[in-house]
Parts: C-alpha cells; structure tokens; sequence
C-alpha cells in the first residue's frame, strides 16, 4: 500500500519521511527524487515572488539520506529583481546530509519567442507498468508514482522514456505543483537507463543539475534518459523532460559505480 505523502511535516521546518521516500539501494536510505522536490519547495517558500521563477536548481548528495526526520532551511544568497540566487540545506539531527543551490529569473509573457521547445513529446502507453526492477526488493519511492514506458523498461538496460503521474503528494495535506512532480520523477533518470544490472552493481547519483526552460503543466510529466559510463567507476545519467505540451526541460546526474557487496560465499 503507497503512502499517500512521501513526508509528514512536524514543524516550519522539520520533515519526517515515510515510507514512500525508500529507494531501490537500502530500504532505510531516501531516494533523490523526493529530498529533491522538498529542498525546491523550501526555497519557493523563502523566496516568493509571482514574476519570478526556478530556471536551475543543483543538489548536492553529502552521504546517504536515512528516514529520519529532516530539518529543512532555505535563505536568498544573492537577491536581485531579476535574477536571484537562492540555497536549501537539509539536516539529520547535527549531520548535514543536503544542500542545494537554484537560480530563480524573472519572466514576462512575450519576452522573447519560444525557440526549439515545439518538438511534440512521445506517446503514452495505455498500460501502467507495475514491475520494477527484477533483481531488487520492491520500494516505496517506485511504488509511489505511476509510470508509463513509452521505450524500455525497468526490466531491460538501456535508454529509456517514460510517462509518470503521482500516487502521492509531496507533504501530508498540501498541493503538488507540475514542477515539483517533476523534481520528484527527475533523480530517478539514472535508474531507468541503467546499463547495469541494479541487482549486482550500485549506481548512485552524487548531484543533481536540472534546468527548466518553461514551466511544466498537467499531471502526467515523463522524460527520455540515457546513461553513459567509463569504465573506472564514473558515469552520467542525462534526461530530456517532457509534458503534454511538448519538452520543457534537461537534467543531468554524476553517477559512483561499483558492484554490489557479494554475501560471504559468494561471488
């Protein structure tokens, strides 16, 4: 059964995460996509302003997130009336384990012409998929959302596109905008373009870097991923990020690579 939030808020600023939030490399561990989406809606809450708008955000793993309660902080670093730098940072009791950095700009309706972001988004399938990896446990995080391949699947390797919709909100009792569905959906690129089998190596996002060109709308937001790795134990993850309008934005992960841990007797 999906928790109907990824997080319970107990305070202005304090966050506890449920069980939706575990991802597919330790059940006790966060997964990117939902730390990601909070730190965005912390730093919109600091910064309001209706002209202006998230166009880069860049998130940055300090360690594992466990499910523990969050404290959350968000503040203006460099205000200005049409381009504001802004930073989030997030707290397990005195160990920070996130801190993130966004560039909000402001907009004006017929600024500038739209340029090369009529491209019609793919298709969706009819279908929900309802099996996730094959090699790992089921998750909350993947149980969460509803997807939706249009080309590849959590089963195979390799590129991937895919449709998502939210089977639960960001916090218990407040709305999910389109954006933050897709800071929820983003962080998991590298996973469904692994060129690796999840259930014999790890691959873990240490950043996040997303760029938004024009604010996504409805409530189905897919992306088409791709993953290139090198052979020492580096790779990237990059995602193009699609509504039902057409696309809207980029993403790319930095990925540490190595196998699984075998039990003893193995391997």
């Amino acid at each position: 059964m999906t928790d109907p939030a990824f997080y319970i808020r107990t305070g202005p600023t304090s966050f506890t995460p449920t069980s939706a939030t575990a991802g597919p490399w330790d059940s006790r561990l966060q997964h990117g996509g939902p730390v990601a989406a909070l730190l965005l809606t912390a730093i919109q809450a600091a910064a309001p302003h209706p002209q202006r708008r998230i166009a880069h955000f860049a998130l940055e793993f300090l360690g594992p997130v466990p499910l523990l309660p969050m404290q959350v902080t968000a503040e203006v670093l460099r205000p200005g009336k049409k381009i504001e730098l802004c930073a989030a940072s997030a707290s397990i009791g005195e160990r920070p384990v996130l801190r993130a950095t966004a560039w909000q700009v402001a907009t004006g309706p017929g600024r500038s012409p739209m340029i090369n972001l009529a491209e019609p988004p793919p298709s969706r399938s009819a279908t929900a998929t309802t099996d996730l990896f094959p090699s790992v446990p089921r998750f909350g995080y993947g149980e969460a959302l509803e997807w939706r391949f249009t080309s590849g699947s959590f089963a195979s390797l390799g590129p991937a596109t895919v449709w998502t919709r939210l089977r639960a909100t960001l916090i218990a009792g407040e709305p999910v905008s389109p954006l933050v569905h897709a800071f929820l959906m983003v962080d998991s690129a590298n996973g469904i373009s692994a060129e690796l089998d999840p259930g014999q190596f790890l691959f873990v996002p240490v950043n996040l870097t997303v760029s938004i060109a024009r604010l996504p709308e409805g409530e189905w937001l897919g992306m088409s991923a791709r993953t290139e790795l090198a052979s020492e134990g580096v790779g990237t993850a990059h995602a193009r990020l699609f509504d039902e309008r057409g696309y809207f934005g980029q993403a790319m992960q930095t990925l540490f690579v190595e196998p699984r841990a075998q039990p003893p007797g193995l391997g």
